[in-house]
């Protein structure tokens, strides 16, 4: 079997906080790659702003441009409504019959998985590896892997912030992402 991870998320912007967690993850357990899938609609999360599903995708390809490691996995932008892991789990499992899906979460997502959308039947499919974050409790009853990484308190949500203001993202974001948002003037007051 090939072991392949699974980030999953908005990618709103994605930012080296995301980077440095899939690294960690691919080396630690030796995976082939680990896959970044952005979500449609999160079911946990509202989307804020303007910002398209193809400018988070081409941000999402310019942040892992050069790693062979990596690659972007699309299959929930080509769906409407709510993204729940689930079901996206269960297509990409009968898509790729070789592959044990390791399904990558920071810490903050651990504390939340029994609120998940099917919960017990996606732990039968796939195995949850946990990253460690300051702040947040990684106790759970479902069967985690954890990992440590090293870790910064870093979200797109304080990117988006800090471009709101006119502050610098420079390295909190790959450098081609940062000159895209920038050129293309996203997330700006």
């Amino acid at each position: 079997m090939r072991k392949i991870g699974i980030l999953g998320g908005t990618f709103d912007p994605p930012h080296t906080g995301h980077l440095m967690m899939a690294n960690e993850v691919l080396h630690a357990l030796g995976l082939e790659e680990v896959w970044f899938m952005p979500n449609q609609e999160p079911p946990h999360k509202k989307k804020v702003g303007n910002i398209t599903n193809q400018q988070r995708l081409t941000m999402l390809e310019l942040a892992i441009d050069g790693h062979s490691g990596f690659r972007v996995e699309g299959i929930e932008m080509e769906r409407k409504g709510p993204s729940y892991t689930f079901e996206t789990m269960k297509i990409l499992t009968e898509r790729h019959k070789d592959v044990q899906f390791y399904f990558i979460i920071g810490a903050d997502m651990i504390e939340y998985l029994p609120k998940w959308h099917r919960i017990d039947e996606l732990q039968t499919i796939v195995k949850f590896v946990g990253v460690n974050r300051p702040g947040y409790n990684s106790e759970t009853t479902y069967p985690i892997q954890l990992i440590d990484s090293p870790s910064i308190a870093l979200s797109s949500s304080i990117i988006r912030e800090r471009r709101r203001q006119g502050g610098t993202i420079r390295y909190l974001v790959p450098n081609p992402v940062r000159t895209y948002i920038e050129e293309n003037g996203l997330y700006g007051p």
